[in-house]
């Protein structure tokens, strides 16, 4: 199967995005550049990674804003209700694009494993897609929720975050190069 058109019809989903972005001077659908990133970042922490666990990394937000979280209640069941949706969702839109591309029902089925995170902490895979989600977070997003969130409620993300990360996620996270502030963050959390 070739990845690169794969990759190129999942990208091309994700720029219909109504949040538009602009990336090296490029306009891009939020999302799509959400995939960019964690292909990127997978290639760099799994570069043997599988080809399920590569189109689920570039599938993990495919096409999110269509399940928005305001349609669920705000407190921690709707929050898990919204997520699980969104899991069914990136699996089954992207089944239907592997469909396109003639690929095996095995392959489908354990990308669509994956992108609902099923068995995270005992598939290896699910827990490296695991991993490069919190990585990407941390390296792109982080900022931008810490501004917008008490200092409380980020060191708690902060903390739920390091809990999902294998034991290879968190050495790579220590060694990512933060602002000063959000260091003292992620020190913080890791305090308690």
């Amino acid at each position: 199967m070739n990845t690169d058109a794969l990759f190129a019809a999942i990208d091309a989903a994700n720029h219909a995005d109504p949040e538009q972005v602009t990336h090296d001077g490029k306009p891009l659908g939020a999302c799509e550049l959400y995939g960019i990133r964690m292909t990127q970042c997978q290639q760099a922490l799994y570069p043997a990674a599988g080809t399920a666990l590569q189109i689920a990394c570039r599938a993990q937000h495919l096409e999110r804003w269509v399940i928005a979280r305001k349609d669920y209640p705000m407190d921690r069941q709707g929050y898990h209700r919204w997520r699980t949706e969104l899991g069914k969702h990136h699996a089954d839109r992207c089944a239907e694009i592997l469909a396109q591309f003639d690929a095996p029902a095995t392959l489908i089925e354990q990308t669509s494993a994956l992108l609902r995170k099923e068995k995270l902490k005992t598939n290896p895979d699910t827990q490296c897609l695991e991993d490069v989600a919190c990585l990407v977070f941390l390296s792109h997003y982080f900022a931008d929720f810490s501004a917008k969130h008490p200092e409380e409620k980020v060191i708690d993300i902060l903390r739920k975050t390091w809990r999902k990360m294998s034991d290879n996620g968190q050495k790579a996270a220590l060694a990512l190069t933060l602002p000063a502030h959000l260091s003292t963050l992620v020190g913080k959390a890791l305090q308690a």
